[in-house]
């Protein structure tokens, strides 16, 4: 049986020429791709692919709370993430949200079908090209706790997200499925805690964070 995967990254090249490679693979199809993360949780609910290859800056929901939602109402489905990023705390996040891999997007196409086909059968796959490739540096050292990640809930990260990609508080409403007045008070929130009161600096420190990218709309 063909390991089903989903492609999640808002670059429409990178997609179809990953899309391309991987119907060359005899024991692999791809099942769907997604250009967003609320997308993939959507694509995932209605295929259950066996494998997500997902970047972490995408639009309306960044991989990292993407990840989170699916690893925990679809525990049986496995994730890589495919990213740029080699810092520690996108490693970090990535793997807390339940990330079973992590490669960085100059990666040989040879290292992603071993890490996909790693991680299948229950196994986890770093990169060797990360800082020489030493998973406790990663994964077992205290985790920050002054980043977004810390300070935030999951909720208001999302709502953080939206904001700074420009979205109102109707159209977040519409995202999220939940009231304006319920996006009015996570932001309330979000600007008590970060101590920030305007949406400029929330969208810089939104970036900063790596919730978004200044590429993103």
């Amino acid at each position: 049986m063909s390991i089903r995967i989903v492609l999640a990254d808002d670059h429409k090249v990178l997609r179809q020429g990953l899309s391309q490679a991987i119907k060359n693979e005899p024991d692999m199809e791809i099942a769907g791709q997604a250009e967003n993360g609320q997308e993939v949780i959507k694509l995932t609910r209605e295929l259950l692919p066996d494998i997500i290859v997902m970047d972490i800056q995408m639009p309306e929901l960044n991989g990292i709370e993407a990840a989170r939602q699916i690893t925990a109402d679809y525990p049986q489905v496995k994730i890589i993430a495919l990213s740029m990023h080699s810092s520690k705390r996108f490693i970090q996040e990535m793997f807390k949200a339940g990330a079973k891999g992590y490669l960085l997007k100059d990666c040989e196409y040879a290292e992603l079908i071993n890490a996909i086909r790693t991680v299948v059968t229950d196994g986890t796959y770093i990169s060797p090209s990360i800082s020489g490739g030493v998973i406790e540096d990663y994964i077992l050292q205290p985790f920050e706790r002054d980043n977004a990640f810390a300070v935030l809930s999951d909720r208001e990260r999302e709502v953080l997200q939206l904001v700074a990609e420009g979205k109102t508080t109707k159209q977040i409403a519409r995202v999220l499925h939940v009231s304006p007045k319920t996006v009015e008070g996570h932001r309330t929130r979000i600007m008590h805690k970060l101590k920030i009161d305007n949406v400029a600096n929330l969208t810089k420190y939104a970036i900063k964070e790596g919730l978004t990218s200044p590429e993103l709309p």
